[in-house]
């Protein structure tokens, strides 16, 4: 069974519409814990429109789960996640203009600079993973860093239907299979919901999947806890 790690990302964005002091975002994650979360993750984005560096530093201090941080390839994150030392940090694309994030870090192109960050990273005892595409020369690309993991981007299998979302699901699994012959640890996430997420989850080897707004939004009517607890139990 795949581990879950519970993005409390939008927990604080509904906190920053009033740029009050709640919903607390560190409460959520003693209440996911509760529900049975492997992991919490947040998106400490360099326009801070959520999550801020008071969550990432008390969530450290306080989650007795797996921290993942997920972050930019910035001097100044990397800088940030080297003082908290977050257990795992995972480097994603970011534009500051797009509501969510659109895709997968183009390691590719993008080598020498995803480079710098993972190595700085490792010197430091902080586990790298990178959100990519699902994609054969972004996994090649990310095994030749020595990364720990990569998370696939199941973004376009989510937002799919009918055969095309079965064409998607065969693009994960084949390039979960690559993942896995590569010696890198399989996480996927982006999109998934209680609705999709059981073919997912059952690609082999799956390890982590890394699941958000689908959980928030169901607490809103069960409870954090509930939300979190019945996710599990698709898993």
């Amino acid at each position: 069974m795949p581990e879950l790690g519970v993005n409390i990302d939008h927990v604080a964005t509904l906190r920053q519409a009033r740029r009050t002091y709640e919903p607390d975002p560190v409460w959520a994650a003693a209440m996911a814990e509760l529900g049975g979360a492997d992991g919490i993750t947040v998106h400490l984005r360099e326009d801070r429109r959520h999550i801020q560096d008071r969550d990432v530093r008390l969530l450290n201090e306080t989650v007795t789960v797996k921290l993942n941080l997920e972050m930019a390839c910035t001097d100044e994150m990397t800088q940030l996640a080297i003082e908290i030392q977050p257990e795992q940090v995972s480097l994603v694309p970011e534009k500051r203009e797009e509501v969510t994030t659109e895709g997968g870090l183009d390691v590719v192109t993008q080598r020498d600079r995803v480079a710098t960050v993972v190595d700085a990273l490792r010197s430091c005892g902080i586990e790298a993973s990178l959100f990519i595409d699902p994609v054969e020369d972004q996994i090649r690309a990310s095994a030749d860093l020595g990364v720990a993991a990569v998370e696939l981007h199941t973004g376009q299998y989510a937002l799919a239907k009918g055969a095309k979302q079965e064409r998607e699901l065969e693009l994960l699994q084949k390039a979960g299979e690559a993942v896995v012959a590569s010696g890198l640890r399989l996480h996927a996430g982006h999109g998934l919901n209680y609705q999709n997420v059981g073919p997912v989850a059952s690609i082999p080897s799956m390890h982590e999947l890394n699941i958000g707004h689908a959980i928030v939004a169901r607490s809103i009517f069960v409870g954090f806890q509930q939300a979190v607890r019945e996710m599990k139990e698709l898993l």
